[in-house]
């Protein structure tokens, strides 16, 4: 398993939430299906548009929350240099 941080949107330009797992697929899968209550079920944050893999997982928390602290227009082009139709990413990583 590799440690990540990623990036969850409510949709095109919508709602965004940032987070860090070292198991991406389950991690989103449980975002998916609204396995814990919290920020992500209430705003309906489901799709992955942007994941970041890194070589440990103290390396993943410390760029989660660096792009916690960034302004929403940085979050924004970062997610639509790789990821400009805010295509959900999921099958890619999907086991």
């Amino acid at each position: 398993m590799q440690p990540c941080a990623y990036i969850l949107a409510s949709g095109y330009n919508g709602t965004l939430y940032i987070g860090v797992t070292s198991a991406l697929p389950q991690r989103v899968w449980q975002h998916r299906e609204e396995i814990f209550d919290g920020f992500t079920k209430r705003y309906g944050v489901k799709t992955l548009v942007y994941y970041e893999p890194h070589d440990s997982i103290g390396e993943a928390i410390r760029r989660e929350k660096q792009l916690k602290h960034w302004n929403r227009a940085w979050k924004i082009r970062l997610i639509e240099k790789d990821n400009p139709d805010w295509r959900d990413l999921y099958p890619e990583i999907a086991i």
